[in-house]
């Protein structure tokens, strides 16, 4: 096992190679096929093949194949154990020198949850995740969106479908994720990221150490054809958010230790949208 770990952290110790994990964790639980990392990553395709190959040799990538693509994710089982192995033996899991992982078995208090949802543009998904739970979560949850490289103005696609359903549009504004950091800022229980650029980009070190999911969908917004096209893809993609916040709001969040909530919120993301009740 001790063997294992050093073989992975020397792996870790190339930076690019290190790139290449930091996204695949960012993007987990999907699955990337290896073009995707090496555009993202601004990296040559055959450099980015011997990346890959030595993340799963040293078993913290797994790889799949899907058609003609090779699909890539991180193997969380091993990635767990060796963090285990720097908290626990190296440092005998003392609490005042291990922390943030010392917190790993609290509970979420019963209060109202902060919640932020990030997207690139901060004009339809992340507005629309918004505004589904501000419903359905009712007074539980205090809710915000933002975006990495928000647009001034909201998609009027998607305000047309919220207005359509009911929701109140005039409380919704594009806003940067540079809102949500910093002394004033609201401490945040839970981030979604629910568009895969967003995933990808560096977002602040949120203070404590809120519970993140990982919800990448299509993006409605780059939808060509006629504007009944479009319509049907803000549509779609209102209603895959829709069951996935509903299947949120249903976790018992405040009798779940944070790591059964963190695994429970990965699941979601991992599920294909018609299994979610």
């Amino acid at each position: 096992m001790e063997q294992q770990i050093l073989e992975q952290l020397t792996t870790l110790g190339h930076p690019q190679r290190i790139s290449v994990f930091r996204m695949l964790m960012r993007r987990y639980p999907d699955v990337i096929p290896a073009g995707e990392l090496a555009s993202e990553l601004g990296i040559k395709a055959s450099t980015m093949s011997n990346y890959l190959n030595a993340l799963q040799r040293s078993g913290l990538v797994s790889q799949k194949r899907s058609g003609t693509s090779v699909l890539y994710s991180i193997e969380m089982n091993n990635v767990q154990a060796m963090l285990d192995y720097l908290v626990m033996d190296c440092c005998r899991g003392r609490p005042d020198i291990c922390i943030p992982f010392s917190k790993g078995n609290d509970t979420m208090t019963d209060r109202k949850f902060n919640v932020l949802f990030i997207c690139v543009g901060n004009s339809a998904r992340s507005i629309f995740a918004e505004s589904l739970l501000r419903e359905i979560g009712g007074d539980k949850f205090n809710v915000y969106s933002a975006g990495t490289k928000p647009i001034s103005d909201l998609n009027p696609f998607a305000v047309q479908v919220l207005r359509d359903k009911g929701h109140d549009t005039s409380v919704l504004r594009s806003k940067n994720v540079a809102e949500f950091s910093g002394p004033d800022a609201p401490d945040l229980d839970f981030v979604f990221t629910v568009c895969n650029q967003a995933a990808n980009e560096d977002c602040p070190a949120w203070e404590g150490q809120p519970i993140s999911g990982h919800w990448g969908m299509v993006d409605p917004v780059k939808t060509e054809g006629t504007d009944a096209e479009k319509s049907l893809a803000f549509q779609n993609a209102y209603g895959a958010l829709k069951r996935r916040i509903e299947a949120f709001t249903s976790l018992p969040a405040e009798s779940l230790d944070r790591i059964a909530l963190q695994s429970a919120v990965d699941e979601i993301g991992r599920a294909p949208i018609e299994d979610l009740k």
